[in-house]
């Protein structure tokens, strides 16, 4: 079949196949996102355009933005579907390079196409190039090596053949998910090849569900046997595997209390005796003085990162941790006794060999226990004032007129400690916290790609003032395309999670709260959110009390889904109140500083290498 480059790839697109987790078969690639320039309009947008009405293309206003927007996708669909972003060279390319760095820290896949220089240098230096004096085989679009799982530069329409498959498998591998770049030249991009059939023969993705090795089973089984008070943590690998049922059918079996980490918040119903909580600096008293507690850790589907962990300080030091990981990657970190395999086949292989095996119930019955206290905290933290709202007021609200097939997002600030250690749910996988990368701006373009996805139930994402300023312009793209979701935007006057931090160590206020930053003006100008968002297509609401955040929420869930297009709450908020879990991160704190004191009494309690 004589394609051009462009046409063969758009058309493997369309021949893969995805299984969801409950068994259904959808397309790999639901979509495109895209913004077309001189470097993609004629090679891959001719093509894409032959096939309008088989793969729907949608165009954003940001090119880091619409890569966002297909990070929210795969994290809604829990991998099983990709979103396909393409930009046109140099600076349309390098604005996607932050949405690839989300992607790769949070193990999510995506496939980026941004259009690159000619192979034949006839044009050279061509319309934004760059140009490396020593290598002139380097563009803009190495920069995406660094964060990516798969990286390739198709100088051949040939070389397709033999990149696909590993584009497939990378997208789909629970082991390797994450990013794939196929960097594309424009003049390759319209080159002819006589390509096989066989290349657009229609292929259905599963999921691998890799069983662990029998003797690391034995192993784990006999750590957790010998264990008085033995602790599970479940990741997002438990989600991504489908495997949230088993996890808790495994803990009622034997009794033991769970916790849950950024990536694996949800996979529990709130209210369940067995659950302690998140774990964490973001997570909760009750979780993290379990963890303080246990003598074996169980930690499923979890790359245990620093907020996880309170910089490693949350477990004792005597902890036997097992790490139960798709990726060996992951499963060997910190001298854990490492389980390679499927969450839920692993488990239910591990289950076998534990039998009748169960925890002292005194042990059991703790988890709910301390769970009960910190809710009692949170319930004392979102008590009506008479003063502005703050973000843990704000949290109860919306979490309280939320169903339970909805889903929360939030990304970066101080949101991401209320909503992990705030929010109760009903075990369905309901919420998207992007604290790998923690990444401003992905609240409100990742909320359009999980809309897309997640129609099930209504999208809600919460933000800061500093997040909304930081990349707002996908609002309109999801309003343009009816794609509803509520966004609601706390607007505390600048980075207060940041000046919390800052002034929390000692530092002097600087550069953070708006009030704190250099201006020419006594009296600087105010962002009206308000009317910006109005101005983007969105329909509005605005609230300055607790009971106005309310009335203001149920009005906007009730115009997201009539009028399809992102509803906006826009509501101030207490810049200097917080959800604190107890627990120590650690940041670099210059000596002279009064919050050195702190980082010295808990550097020596940080544990650096377990015992397995």
């Amino acid at each position: 079949m004589k394609l051009t480059t462009a046409q063969a790839l758009v058309r493997w697109l369309l021949a893969q196949r995805s299984e969801t987790l409950d068994g259904r078969e959808v397309p790999l690639f639901p979509g495109v996102f895209a913004i077309f320039g001189h470097g993609n309009v004629l090679g891959l947008g001719t093509a894409l355009e032959e096939h309008r009405d088989d793969l729907p293309l949608w165009r954003g206003q940001t090119e880091q933005g619409m890569a966002l927007a297909a990070v929210g996708y795969a994290k809604a669909t829990h991998r099983r579907q990709v979103g396909v972003v393409t930009s046109s060279i140099g600076p349309g390319a390098l604005n996607m390079v932050t949405a690839a760095g989300v992607a790769h820290a949070n193990r999510l896949p995506v496939l980026l196409l941004p259009g690159d220089t000619f192979t034949s240098r006839a044009p050279d230096p061509v319309l934004q190039q760059v140009e490396h004096f020593g290598d002139p085989t380097a563009t803009v679009n190495d920069a995406f090596r660094a964060v990516s799982r798969y990286f390739d530069r198709i100088t051949r329409p040939e070389q397709l053949l033999s990149t696909l498959p590993q584009v497939a498998r990378v997208l789909t591998d629970p082991a390797d998910a994450g990013p794939v770049t196929l960097a594309l030249p424009q003049d390759v991009q319209v080159e002819t090849y006589d390509f096989p059939d066989a290349l657009f023969e229609p292929v259905t993705h599963r999921l691998l569900r890799t069983r662990p090795d029998r003797r690391a089973l034995t192993e784990a089984a006999a750590a957790l046997r010998t264990a008085r008070k033995p602790l599970l943590v479940l990741g997002g690998g438990v989600r991504y595997s489908g495997a949230g049922e088993r996890a808790l059918a495994f803990a009622e079996r034997h009794g033991i209390p769970v916790t849950e980490t950024t990536a694996g918040r949800t996979l529990l119903p709130h209210g369940h005796p067995l659950h302690a909580g998140p774990l964490g600096v973001t997570g909760s008293t009750s979780a993290n003085v379990l963890a303080a507690e246990a003598d074996v850790v169980l930690a499923i589907g979890t790359r245990l990162q620093d907020f996880t962990t309170a910089s490693w300080t949350v477990f004792s030091p005597d902890v036997r941790l097992i790490t139960l990981n798709a990726a060996r990657f992951d499963a060997v970190k910190h001298g854990a006794l490492a389980v390679v395999g499927d969450a839920d086949a692993g488990l239910a292989d591990l289950a076998g060999q534990l039998e009748s095996w169960r925890v002292d119930p005194l042990w059991t019955e703790r988890a709910a226990a301390e769970r009960g206290r910190w809710d009692a905290h949170i319930d004392s933290l979102r008590t009506v004032s008479d003063d502005v709202p703050t973000y843990a007021q704000v949290v109860g609200a919306v979490n309280d007129l939320s169903e339970p097939q909805d889903y929360v997002m939030t990304a970066s600030g101080g949101m991401p400690g209320e909503l992990i250690g705030g929010w109760r749910g009903s075990g369905s996988i309901s919420m998207d916290v992007e604290y790998g990368f923690s990444c401003m701006g992905y609240e409100l373009a990742g909320a359009w790609g999980a809309a897309m996805a997640h129609t099930d139930g209504l999208v809600t994402t919460m933000l800061g003032d500093g997040s909304y300023l930081m990349l707002n312009s996908e609002l309109f793209s999801a309003a343009f395309a009816g794609h509803p979701f509520v966004a609601v935007v706390c607007d505390n006057d600048g980075y207060a999670v940041i000046a919390r931090l800052q002034e929390g160590q000692g530092g002097e206020p600087f550069n953070n709260f708006l009030t704190d930053c250099r201006s020419a003006h006594s009296s600087p100008p105010r962002v009206d959110f308000a009317r910006h968002a109005e101005s983007l297509g969105c329909a509005v609401f605005t609230a300055s009390t607790l009971d106005d955040v309310r009335a203001a929420y149920a009005k906007a869930r009730e115009a997201a889904v009539a009028e399809k297009r992102p509803a906006v709450v826009v509501v101030r908020t207490q810049p200097k109140s917080w959800t604190e879990a107890g627990a120590w991160w650690e940041v670099g704190v210059p000596e002279h500083l009064s919050g050195r004191e702190g980082f010295e009494e808990a550097k020596p309690t940080q544990v650096r290498y377990l015992r397995s």
